[in-house]
């Protein structure tokens, strides 16, 4: 004796599957969603949205206050973060919060190059005080290039090669 009895109306087959969704959409002629494989970008033809004035000027801002910030907190070493996080998450989005974005790397590349000068100098002792000019003059670049953008004023630092464009 069987511990499950079959009854008569059922069969020895399993249960009908149950339609997906993508099954379901072609059955009513609609065309079934495209399934990216796992790890895959974005799609190709994706464009992304353009950004609205307010945000390229916030953006811009950001992409000069951070550094500005970051410059004398980390006596130069973290400054180029913000401005690169800003412009390759942003630079095809708008051409205001790009330009903002690679003068703020420009100013960056400039600062990076002139305290590492300072650096070597400091075994003649020079470098002492050539080090914290440095910072402050490109915390005082970041900040009026930050005005700019919130203005929303195009802007080029004064000083600095177009090293990013």
């Amino acid at each position: 004796m069987s511990e499950h009895p079959q009854l008569p109306h059922q069969s020895q087959q399993p249960p009908p599957q149950q339609p997906s969704a993508q099954t379901h959409g072609q059955a009513h002629g609609q065309t079934p969603p495209q399934q990216l494989p796992p790890g895959a970008g974005l799609p190709p033809g994706y464009t992304p949205t353009a950004l609205s004035p307010t945000e390229e000027r916030n953006l811009g801002m950001v992409a000069h206050l951070v550094p500005a910030v970051l410059l004398p907190l980390s006596a130069g070493t973290l400054g180029f973060v913000g401005s690169l996080v800003i412009y390759l998450m942003y630079k095809d989005r708008g051409p205001f919060v790009r330009q903002h974005a690679a003068n703020s790397l420009n100013v960056q590349i400039i600062t990076a190059i002139l305290l590492l000068i300072s650096s070597v100098l400091m075994l003649v002792l020079i470098g002492f005080l050539a080090y914290p000019l440095v910072i402050v003059v490109a915390t005082i670049i970041h900040i009026l290039g930050a005005v700019k953008a919130n203005n929303g004023e195009w802007w080029q630092p004064p000083m600095t090669p177009q090293l990013v464009r």
